[in-house]
């Protein structure tokens, strides 16, 4: 399964409108590097953001998700708790070919602040703004820039297309807008 090179990416992006809008060089002067990279896109985070919080003592449980956790704010800097997280979405849409696989990995200009980004893998023929989860190890309170670099995407090629696509088994979180909090679909009965 070969890394796939910014040529790729950026005929994916322009060609197939893989990633929206796309940058298509890195931009890094007084900011958190964004855009093509050699083996991989750098994703911007929006000014959107979920801050977690505990002021009406909420339980996390992803089958009963209590939306009361988080506090939303629109903001060019989020304010990250100590020891706690935000949830926030790349400014880019990215739609992903039928067979390739995403990985994401966090900035290191963030992860050397004690600041850990995690996404999942984005999954063939998935779509959608990427939810991104920004914690806070740190016993101090730390900032996430918006519209600046959060993480990067490492593009996978298989050998074959899958045989079932994220969009063939109409995946939860398929085209999602915004940040998107956890979703668990009801058993029947």
């Amino acid at each position: 399964m070969p890394i796939l090179s910014d040529q790729w990416i950026r005929d994916a992006a322009l060609n197939q409108q893989m990633i929206e809008p796309f940058v298509e060089r890195q931009q890094s002067r007084g900011m958190i590097s964004y855009g093509l990279s050699s083996f991989g896109y750098d994703a911007r985070v929006a000014n959107e953001f979920k801050i977690f919080t505990n002021v009406d003592s909420a339980t996390v449980d992803p089958k009963n998700f209590d939306h009361n956790g988080f506090v939303d704010r629109v903001t060019d800097v989020c304010i990250i708790p100590p020891n706690s997280f935000a949830l926030a979405r790349t400014v880019e849409y990215f739609r992903i070919p039928r067979d390739i696989l995403v990985i994401c990995l966090g900035k290191s200009t963030y992860a050397r602040c004690g600041i850990i980004v995690n996404v999942t893998p984005l999954e063939p023929e998935w779509e959608g703004h990427v939810t991104l989860e920004f914690s806070n190890t740190t016993p101090l309170p730390a900032k996430i820039y918006a519209n600046e670099g959060a993480c990067q995407f490492l593009f996978l090629k298989g050998e074959q297309a899958c045989e079932v696509s994220y969009k063939d088994r109409s995946g939860k979180y398929m085209g999602q807008l915004g940040v998107t909090l956890p979703q668990v679909i009801k058993a029947n009965g």
